[in-house]
């Protein structure tokens, strides 16, 4: 039986050109200059500074050249020039913030040198005197440490895979030696299989005191004990003093549970972050401005006018002449496109973060976390017309500078809850007060979720405990079990 359907599909398809854009949008400020860096590489008809002379525009004013067809003869009126050009040095979007010049002060800090966390590790094993075979099992144990400075592959795996994958050949007790080499790299604690083995490595790199003593015994011999806070067992196993324990634990709370993830170069290069925005208050007024490092001065290189100019008065053009004219065109067509893509990144970086100052100006004036409104991508998307995904772009990857520290602009988003009084009041504000509250604890009897819970009803949140649990999640707090002190 034949059957006949119809079927209706909508579809909406992006042009590489709106592609680009939405990639350049969501470059924060250093990416951006790399970007620009690429894009002056490839075309030779983009430049950056101040053109030194003005032309005459009405030499190069022709008809548009969007209809042009390669395989007819070319003539230079095709190509509108002054499409490329500009009456002002200066491009209208630099115009609409107060740009940093190339004399401010520098606010960013400096950079960390460019080295890897694996590769400093490798620097410090080449300080060791080992033989070739010793050195290729070093040299894959250290690459086999995860980001946090852990290898969590058994020793029979990495010996299988030493055989199978880099043809070196070895056994259990090579690569345990070639392990205790590892230990003591720094920082110390890498290269342990577990945050026991992780905590012991770093007491034993310590000077020996009768505190950092116990603390090694308790770690190798009750870690367990340690790690649910019985305290009081301990007191009675060790036969010792409650202070000489809470030295003990101090010991220990001042370890690195992830000893490669505090390391700055870890797996790439270093950046410092760069504000794409600052929000200073001049005469009790909020002004936003936009580093100027994201609007660069672009103009089509002087050389390629000249040669459009030399084509135009030649009477006799040859096909290589035609040729390179086409070159010609097809770089003032990627010039022209990326500068106006600079300038709509401008106006929409502009734009939305100017929504956003204005739509949380109460936390702007005083820095009060408690003061953040309700605030969801749809908001700004609504306010200045734009795509929610464009709005994303924005927040999830640039910084803004405030009086009150230098600010990830996704960090202002939040959903809303209500309080007793039925009104919106923002996630952020409830996880700050939930904070206070942990904060102000008696550390001796720590508050569980239930209880947290109760006090934020008190204070005006019926949150559940469950949502209690979460928001302490998200805050990197610890349940109440291991919030307790001695």
């Amino acid at each position: 039986m034949l059957k006949q359907f119809l079927n209706l599909k909508l579809s909406q398809k992006l042009s590489p050109q709106q592609i680009q854009l939405m990639k350049l949008i969501q470059l924060p400020t250093q990416a951006f200059e790399q970007r620009l860096l690429e894009e002056m590489n490839e075309n030779p008809a983009l430049e950056t500074g101040k053109e030194e002379e003005e032309y005459e525009k009405d030499e190069f004013e022709n008809d548009d050249y969007d209809d042009y067809d390669d395989s007819e003869s070319i003539d230079a009126d095709d190509i509108n020039i002054d499409e490329y050009l500009s009456d002002d040095d200066t491009p209208d979007y630099k115009t609409q913030a107060n740009n940093y010049s190339d004399d401010d002060e520098s606010r960013e800090s400096p950079l960390a040198a460019p080295i890897s966390f694996h590769q400093d590790l490798i620097n410090q094993l080449n300080t060791f005197i080992l033989d070739d075979h010793e050195r290729e099992i070093a040299e894959f144990l250290v690459g086999s440490i995860d980001d946090m400075g852990y290898i969590r592959r058994s020793i029979p795996d990495m010996v299988d895979d030493m055989a199978f994958t880099q043809g070196i050949y070895t056994d259990e007790y090579m690569v345990e030696r070639m392990l205790q080499v590892i230990h003591q790299l720094e920082p110390s604690g890498v290269g342990a299989r577990d945050l026991q083995e992780c905590l012991l490595l770093q007491l034993k790199h310590k000077t020996p005191t009768d505190s950092v003593e116990l603390a090694a015994d308790i770690i190798e011999n009750q870690f367990d004990a340690f790690t649910k806070k019985h305290y009081d067992k301990l007191i009675q196993k060790y036969n010792v003093s409650n202070e000489q324990l809470k030295k003990a634990i101090y010991e220990i709370e001042k370890l690195n549970p992830k000893p490669g993830g505090g390391f700055t170069g870890n797996n790439k290069i270093t950046e410092n972050v760069v504000p794409d925005f600052a929000i200073r208050i001049i005469d009790n007024e909020l002004e936003l401005t936009l580093n100027g490092r994201n609007a660069p001065s672009l103009h089509v290189s002087k050389d390629y006018q000249e040669m459009m100019q030399t084509y135009k008065a030649s009477r006799d053009k040859s096909n290589s002449q035609k040729e390179a004219v086409q070159f010609i065109k097809q770089k003032l067509d990627s010039a022209k496109w990326f500068i106006d893509a600079i300038k709509q990144r401008q106006e929409t970086l502009f734009v939305t973060m100017n929504a956003i100052m204005h739509y949380q100006e109460e936390y702007f004036f005083d820095g009060d976390e408690t003061k953040l409104k309700p605030m969801i991508l749809k908001d700004i998307a609504d306010i200045v017309g734009l795509d929610i995904s464009t709005v994303s772009r924005v927040a999830n990857s640039k910084y803004v500078e405030t009086p009150y520290g230098t600010k990830l602009i996704k960090e202002f988003f939040s959903e809303a809850m209500k309080n007793d009084q039925g009104e919106d009041v923002s996630t952020l504000e409830i996880k700050k007060i939930l904070q206070n509250i942990i904060e102000e604890e008696d550390k001796k009897k720590p508050l569980p979720d239930d209880q947290l819970a109760e006090l934020l009803k008190e204070k005006g949140y019926p949150i559940a405990r469950r949502t209690i649990a979460k928001y302490r999640e998200q805050l990197d707090i610890p349940v109440a079990r291991m919030r307790k002190k001695i």
